[in-house]
């Protein structure tokens, strides 16, 4: 990599960090870029119309922009290596040498090799599936599972965090290296062979992390955040052994100053053995749970808290009044020398900055002054310092009272409280939660009007949106064309795509849900309660991002949402066509969500405005509705203790949105990237009718706890992984749903895709379905061949 000494264009400070109080601490900030700059570049890339200098231009100039950000915002440990093409932990598994065998190939081109692990390859007669991908903790970030086997090794294969920390340092600019820590890297894994566990590779492991380390000590680092966000988990005394192990390690190798950090929940038990490892400081999310503070108490005198006072998952302002207080608690223990001030995880959950936010009809200003993105919560951090430093300025003070005031404000907003839409939550019945017979009743009669073949073939929802489609909407947003117009357009795509499906040969059809921008903000725009932004993108995947809608006041239904586009759908064919919803809970957790009243009181309100609308879809005629739920396991707290008591209400509003119809009426949900093995009761509970999950880059494995729970409804396991751009052969297919038939019964399995095809192109999508749809009509026929007999047709 280039190096960029001669633009010196950072002021190089000697600071004694050390003895200084209140030092600001930012654990990452986003890559993607205020106007998704990494997005269009990444994409750019992978179509061919850049080359890979330019790519990493792209990034060099995010990250220089960030450091700009951060420096200007006058933060004393500005993060380096938080920045990725791709994610930290597919980072931090090229860094160490685990790489798959099936990519080994591939070492001699990295940036061949790091995006084929990100999302397969299929070029040149090479063909190699992608690795998989799971939920971040509890958030809707993914991250690609890191593969072990029994015989792992390690090494230093890329030397990432090095090149960016001297780039950084060459620009006059000491950063803080940001690495996952070792025990956390192991522990979020996955092995790929029998006989042995993940967290047995810490020794092998081990020397190549100080080797990192000491790469990092060498160039003149001198914090280092290491993130083991794992202590805040459940930990069996193995485990406790080796964050002792790996950190007596580390402290023995080397001498930099270790911030060993943790977020998105409580150490709790775990508290003693996070003071206890050799680390110069402990950070800690009070943004979470602020009694977390009371570990001042306890935390031997050489060590430094870093307090998450500033909420890194969140978008509304910071109570300041309230982190202060949070931040004396610590005083009354720690001197201020011993306090840092920081965000209570990495800001790439949240929006780049607030103040691109100009349209008063996209975001009102009276729900923008509640609101805080990157930028600005960066600026909150400096405050608090000032506030901290320098109590009687004049100009602080008035900010303080500002904020103030505009907590109290907030609490009194005519149009978040809606007597009438909590008042239907509190009459609510036990009945209101369940279907009227139970699933076998249901089945039967389903079967007997659907009329549908064994192994009946459907996907997710979506199709390919082109830039036509993608043009319409955004001409219908800016009134540049007419309703009418708008809405002719959208039927003639929504015909082209219902005809499509008919030639290709699937079973049950889907509008396709081009007049859809995405699949909660969709829901959001049409629902009270909600409001959204024009720039409010979040990364959820390499270059896929999102745009959160942002729950501030009570919800509930308009008018119908998707009632006629499907009804529309329906009237073009004889196969039966889903109803596409986005289920409660998904709503809830993709959305950035009032903090003024419990989570689960928002989710029931959302499910009755979906409850409405599934009423609605019925009532038009239509026999199949689905109701997407893949991100139910996402919001679960990261404390088994806590699980019960979170999917209690969590299935009980899915239940509550489905439980309307009549038992002929057939409920689909669709989940992924989720692991299912340890809350399959309660997937049960949700009592859909049909279940689609993704299963496709865990090649079915994860049908294995639903054969062992005996899972009695139906199941779609994913054939092909959409979040690629290869094609599976029919062969690949087949072998899947025979893998998956030996897990439950055939009267009992669909076929599908992963997920929804909105980021895929039509040519690949019909080569793909082609394929998916021949391996179905194999199965068919071997299950005929073999005269066993079912009641589907």
């Amino acid at each position: 990599m280039a190096e960029y000494s001669d633009y010196n264009i950072f002021k190089m400070e000697e600071k004694n960090i050390k003895k200084r109080a209140f030092l600001t601490n930012v654990l990452g900030y986003p890559r993607i870029g205020a106007n998704r700059e990494l997005k269009k570049s990444l994409e750019l890339f992978w179509q061919g119309k850049i080359d890979k200098q330019q790519l990493l231009e792209a990034g060099r100039q995010q990250r220089l922009g960030n450091w700009q950000q951060l420096q200007k915002a006058g933060i004393d440990l500005i993060p380096s290596n938080d920045f990725s093409f791709y994610d930290q932990m597919l980072d931090m598994s090229l860094m160490l040498g685990a790489i798959p065998e099936r990519y080994r190939h591939l070492e001699g081109d990295k940036f061949a090799l790091y995006f084929a692990m990100a999302h397969g390859m299929q070029q040149q007669g090479q063909d190699v599936i992608a690795m998989e991908m799971t939920k971040w903790f509890d958030t809707n970030y993914h991250y690609i599972v890191p593969e072990f086997t029994s015989d792992q090794t390690f090494r230093l294969f890329d030397n990432k965090a090095t090149q960016e920390f001297v780039e950084a340092k060459n620009l006059g600019l000491i950063t803080k290296p940001v690495l996952i820590g070792p025990v956390t890297y192991l522990l979020l894994g996955k092995e790929k062979t029998d006989g042995f566990h993940r967290i047995e590779l810490l020794d092998r492991l081990l020397p190549v992390y100080v080797q990192l380390l000491q790469e990092l000590e060498s160039q003149g680092a001198e914090w280092v955040q290491i993130d083991e966000p794992c202590l805040v988990t459940d930990l069996d005394n193995s485990v406790k052994e080796a964050y002792r192990k790996a950190y007596d390690y580390i402290a023995s190798h080397v001498h930099l100053k270790i911030i060993l950090t943790t977020y998105f929940g409580s150490l709790d038990d775990n508290a003693d053995l996070a003071i206890s490892l050799p680390v110069d400081a402990l950070h800690i999310d009070v943004a979470y749970r602020s009694e977390q503070v009371s570990i001042a108490e306890k935390l031997p005198r050489q060590m430094t808290l870093s307090l998450g006072v500033v909420n890194g998952r969140n978008i509304w302002r910071n109570d300041l009044e309230s982190s202060l207080q949070i931040i004396r608690k610590a005083t009354a223990h720690l001197s201020p020398e011993q306090v840092i001030l920081s965000t209570s995880c990495s800001l790439l959950h949240v929006p780049y900055d607030l103040e691109t936010e100009s349209n008063e009809q996209v975001l009102p200003s009276r729900i923008k002054r509640y609101m805080a993105f990157a930028r600005q919560k960066v600026g909150e951090l400096s405050t608090l310092q000032q506030l901290l430093s320098a109590t009687r300025a004049e100009e602080l003070q008035s900010k303080l009272a500002l904020n103030r005031e505009l907590q109290a404000k907030r609490h009194q907003e005519t149009d978040i409280h809606q007597e009438q839409v909590v008042g239907r939550v509190a009459a609510l019945k036990p009945s209101d939660y369940n279907r009227e017979s139970n699933y076998n009743d249901r089945a039967s009669q389903q079967r007997a009007i659907l009329r549908l073949p064994l192994w009946p073939t459907t996907t997710i929802g979506s199709f390919p949106q082109t830039k036509e489609v993608r043009r319409w909407r955004s001409d219908y947003r800016k009134g540049n064309i007419a309703h009418d117009t708008y809405v002719s357009l959208i039927k003639q795509e929504i015909r082209r795509c219902i005809a499509w499906q008919e030639n290709v040969g699937l079973d049950v059809l889907v509008h396709g849900e081009f007049e859809r921008n995405d699949m909660v903000e969709y829901f959001g725009e049409k629902l009270n309660g909600f409001t959204f932004t024009q720039n409010g993108w979040v990364q959820s995947y390499g270059s896929r991002c999102v745009k959160p809608p942002i729950i501030f006041g009570d919800v509930s239904r308009k008018s119908p949402m998707t009632v006629e586009w499907t009804k529309y759908a329906q009237s073009l064919t004889s196969r039966p066509v889903k109803g596409m919803l986005t289920g409660p809970v998904t709503i809830l957790e993709w959305s950035f969500v009032r903090d003024d009243q419990p989570r689960e009181d928002t989710c029931r309100q959302i499910a009755l405005a979906i409850r409405d609308e599934v009423v609605d879809i019925e009532s038009a005629g239509i026999q199949i509705i689905q109701i997407d739920e893949p991100a139910l396991r996402e919001g679960l707290p990261l404390r088994r203790s806590q699980w019960d008591a979170h999917l209690k209400w969590a299935v009980d509003c899915f239940r509550l949105s489905a439980s309307g119809v009549k038992d002929t009426t057939q409920i689909h949900t669709h989940m992924c990237y989720s692991e299912f093995n340890d809350i399959i009761e309660h997937i049960a509970r949700m009592d859909a009718d049909v279940i689609t999950i993704e299963c496709s880059r865990s090649q079915m494995d994860l049908l294995d706890v639903f054969h062992d729970f005996d899972y009695p409804n139906e199941i779609g396991p994913g054939v092909y992984d959409i979040h690629s751009a290869r094609v599976p052969s029919v062969e690949e297919m087949t072998r899947l749903l025979q893998k998956a038939q030996t897990f439950i019964p055939v009267e009992r399995l669909w076929v599908n895709p992963d997920c929804g095809l909105k980021t895929r192109g039509w040519e690949e999508t019909r080569h793909a379905l082609e394929n998916m749809i021949e391996a179905a009509k194999q199965m068919r026929a071997a299950v005929e061949a073999s005269g066993v007999t079912s009641d589907r047709v």
